[in-house]
């Protein structure tokens, strides 16, 4: 497993190859704390306004300014405010999150104490995965030890502002990485997802103004005050500034949690260079899910020659997204309406059942590829499974409708044949022609 930079400095990975990287011994001794006790000397005002320059973008999946949401909570609201860390790391192909609660704790307090302080909240909450539970062991020790150093707690290093942080699990539930369920969650309520607006900027936990960041995103804030905004944003792209983490998996030889400047270039350069090329070297790089699997799948010729630049502007141009950094490769051995097969399942299993679009819509399109793969697909199950989809995108109450229809979309427009010859195994092939195929 490769855990390291490519093309930058290591910013988010710099503690992970030090031993007790977990420990505040380690982390002051590598410039830990830094960050926050020049933030408690700026305004709240000022450390937003930094954050806004850097022009970081929640690492995620949405890809939303942090700094212009962070701007939306309201500083005149009598209601007390809270800080929330998203930890339920749940998008297949995604496990950079886990490294950072594991190996550098005290990075994910720093930055929700920095967002704390500029947002005026008192409280913040982690809320774990219920699969990463063995974590939230890690992260108690870790806040005990900031709490004892008074880096947590009451008068946090002699100012006037005070913070506390506690830990939270779901119970493995998907949805709760979609930030309202998980707020319903953390309240003790069924991870459904809510109406917005509100937001929860302004009508969030308890009904109080609430950010949710992705932890990320929070072990990015650090960075942001100790080096500048403007400075950490030109590490990447006017747009997507800094670093960010990919979890890399799949056919490659080099697996594991890479750090890359956005806007490098480019992925063909990163799959078959960074992360040592194909697993298996007599076999072709055939598909890249970018952003784990609730993005577009790419094939291999809008790869190859390319030049794709992997930040949120580039992937959208090449036809998919960062989202939220499940960099997944496959080679020519794989069968795409199988893996799409496979994925479908997946979002019928998590899909929580608040609104019929998601709730039926899945159980529908799993259906179809349960016959599809028993060898009685149709030559109109292609359409049909289009048609399933255009019901559930933008139709559903939260984005895991989207999630659920985009892989299928674009895996049935981009690699037809692997559709193809499951659809038309009792059929002429010479006698129809399925025109849905064509891009």
């Amino acid at each position: 497993m490769e855990i390291r930079a490519i093309g930058c400095e290591p910013l988010q990975l710099k503690r992970m190859h030090i031993k007790d990287s977990h420990t505040l011994k380690v982390y002051l001794e590598t410039g830990g704390y830094k960050a926050l006790r020049k933030a408690l000397e700026m305004s709240p005002e000022a450390v937003i306004e930094e954050v806004k320059k850097s022009a970081l973008r929640g690492r995620g999946g949405a890809g939303f300014p942090t700094g212009i949401k962070w701007g939306f909570v309201p500083r005149s609201s009598p209601k007390p405010k809270y800080i929330v860390c998203n930890a339920d790391e749940s998008e297949p192909g995604t496990f950079k999150d886990r490294y950072l609660l594991e190996r550098d704790p005290h990075a994910v307090i720093e930055g929700m104490l920095i967002a704390a302080y500029a947002l005026g909240a008192k409280t913040g909450y982690i809320y774990f995965r219920g699969e990463y539970r063995y974590l939230i062991e890690i992260m108690d020790k870790a806040l005990e030890e900031a709490r004892a150093a008074n880096y947590l707690g009451e008068n946090i290093l002699g100012s006037d502002f005070s913070c506390e942080i506690y830990t939270h699990t779901g119970a493995g539930a998907y949805i709760c990485g979609e930030e309202t369920a998980l707020l319903s969650s953390l309240e003790g309520y069924r991870g459904h997802p809510r109406m917005k607006p509100p937001f929860p900027a302004v009508e969030g936990l308890y009904g109080c103004p609430t950010v949710v960041n992705n932890v990320e995103t929070l072990t990015a804030v650090p960075q942001i005050i100790e080096m500048g905004g403007e400075e950490w944003r030109n590490l990447g792209t006017e747009k997507s500034g800094g670093t960010k983490l990919w979890s890399v998996s799949g056919h490659v030889k080099k697996p594991g949690v890479y750090e890359l400047p956005m806007g490098y270039r480019d992925m063909e350069k990163f799959i078959m260079e960074d992360c040592g090329g194909m697993l298996r070297p007599d076999k072709k790089l055939k598909a890249v899910i970018p952003g784990g699997s609730s993005v577009y799948i790419m094939n291999a010729d809008q790869i190859i020659g390319k030049g794709v630049t992997m930040d949120y502007e580039g992937l959208v141009a090449a036809g998919s997204a960062v989202g939220s950094g499940g960099f997944i490769v496959m080679d020519e051995t794989v069968d795409i309406m199988e893996s799409t097969k496979n994925l479908t399942e997946f979002y019928k299993h998590e899909s929580c059942g608040w609104c019929t679009p998601c709730r039926e819509g899945t159980d529908w399109l799993v259906k179809i590829f349960n016959r599809i793969a028993e060898g009685r697909g149709r030559p109109e199950d292609a359409q049909l499974l289009l048609d399933i989809c255009d019901n559930i995108e933008g139709k559903s109450f939260c984005p895991l409708g989207d999630a659920a229809a985009w892989p299928i979309q674009s895996a049935i427009k981009r690699f037809p044949e692997d559709f193809k010859k499951w659809l038309f195994k009792n059929v002429n092939k010479d006698e129809i022609v399925a025109n849905v195929y064509a891009e």
